[in-house]
């Protein structure tokens, strides 16, 4: 099975200025992506999107480099857009097709390379549409997570009975964004993320970490530290 991984770092971020390529350490984020997508022997091409100038000086023979046209960049496009022309992009300069599409996303930098290698088997033994990673979500809707309703508050879920516990809530998970997988005859038809046939991977709290504002940050590069 051939398989495309996908790279995509935009230049602009409201909640952190140019967040893919801050530096935690030598390494900048995207660098980060780089070096796990590298150490993974199933990934036949690695393609990178940005709108910045900035990937001109990552330099490596192994990664193709897509500068995005500008109606696909700003923080107003979906992500499926860019990896459909990232894949389309790739197919024709490298004349390779592509039947797998392997996105890994530059926030998300505290996944391991053993993460994405269980990913990829899982999704190769099931032969589902797409994979997308959780974790259990340190909120839920049905005990302390709270909408508007006019002036007033309420939970945003509520079952029959009175929920006194959040041991006694039904599990809820969430997006963790870290690994993406998808059958690109689903990929191109579909803007679904969710399918009968898509399959999740858990991963653990402290592996799912998705920078959005300084302080994911800062954790971030704590446990990097350690590492």
């Amino acid at each position: 099975m051939s398989i495309l991984c996908t790279i995509c770092a935009r230049s602009g971020s409201k909640g952190l200025k140019n967040k893919n390529f801050l530096k935690i350490g030598k390494r900048s984020l995207i660098d980060h992506t780089i070096k796990q997508a590298l150490r993974v022997k199933n990934i036949d091409e690695i393609i990178i999107s940005s709108d910045s100038k900035k990937i001109k000086k990552i330099k490596n023979k192994k990664i193709t480099y897509l500068m995005r046209p500008r109606f696909l960049s700003g923080d107003k496009i979906g992500k499926l857009d860019v990896i459909r022309h990232a894949l389309k992009s790739a197919e024709k300069k490298t004349g390779k097709v592509f039947e797998t599409i392997l996105d890994l996303d530059v926030t998300s930098p505290l996944r391991k390379v053993s993460d994405i290698k269980k990913c990829i088997k899982l999704f190769i033994k099931k032969k589902n549409d797409n994979l997308i990673t959780i974790c259990q979500a340190r909120k839920n809707p049905y005990f302390n997570m709270i909408e508007q309703k006019g002036k007033k508050f309420d939970l945003v879920k509520r079952k029959e009975r009175y929920i006194k516990r959040r041991q006694d809530a039904p599990r809820i998970f969430e997006l963790n964004a870290a690994i993406y997988l998808w059958r690109k005859k689903y990929l191109l038809k579909s803007d679904n993320l969710f399918s009968k046939k898509t399959i999740y991977y858990q991963m653990p709290y402290n592996r799912s970490i998705d920078i959005d504002n300084l302080t994911d940050f800062k954790i971030v590069k704590y446990f990097l530290g350690r590492k």
